[in-house]
């Protein structure tokens, strides 16, 4: 149900975003041709990560699919990919944070089982919330391992607090 995929980094696909805040809405995903762009790799998983709470919440009201769930994690998998090959192309390790992804699968099939409502959500969101703190965190903390390598400042966002 959850087999990672290549999906075609697409420079004109957005993703929006009805809740508000951080900036992120309806922001164009990044075009990635160049290795190592680190910004444009953490820009795009971000936006991957802001999608599968807005898709969750729509889940959890009926108004999208298990499939369309899975079909955020399977880019989120790949965004994540993007982006360990970015900073191991500037010698960054990731290591520490490289379970996220099984982490989230594992939460999203217990929550994906149960029938769609906004109690499920409820019980199952802190949960998924802590694995995207997890990697945000583990982003954040290689700010200066970036920085040495001549990078600039990398995106940054919040979690929603629904």
């Amino acid at each position: 149900m959850y087999a990672q995929q290549p999906h075609a980094h697409s420079s004109t696909s957005t993703v929006s975003r009805h809740s508000g805040g951080g900036g992120w809405e309806g922001q164009p995903r990044v075009d990635l041709r160049i290795p190592g762009d680190v910004p444009a790799a953490v820009r795009n998983l971000l936006l991957s990560m802001k999608k599968l709470q807005e898709t969750l919440r729509q889940w959890s009201i009926g108004h999208a699919s298990e499939s369309q769930v899975s079909d955020v994690y399977v880019q989120i998998g790949t965004d994540f990919n993007t982006t360990m090959h970015a900073f191991a192309h500037h010698h960054i390790d990731l290591s520490d944070i490289h379970s996220i992804p099984k982490d989230l699968r594992t939460v999203l099939e217990q929550c994906l089982a149960e029938d769609p409502s906004p109690n499920v959500l409820a019980l199952f969101m802190p949960e998924v919330r802590k694995v995207l703190y997890r990697l945000l965190k583990g982003l954040n903390s290689r700010q200066e391992a970036w920085r040495a390598v001549g990078g600039g400042q990398l995106p940054t966002m919040s979690l929603d607090s629904r």
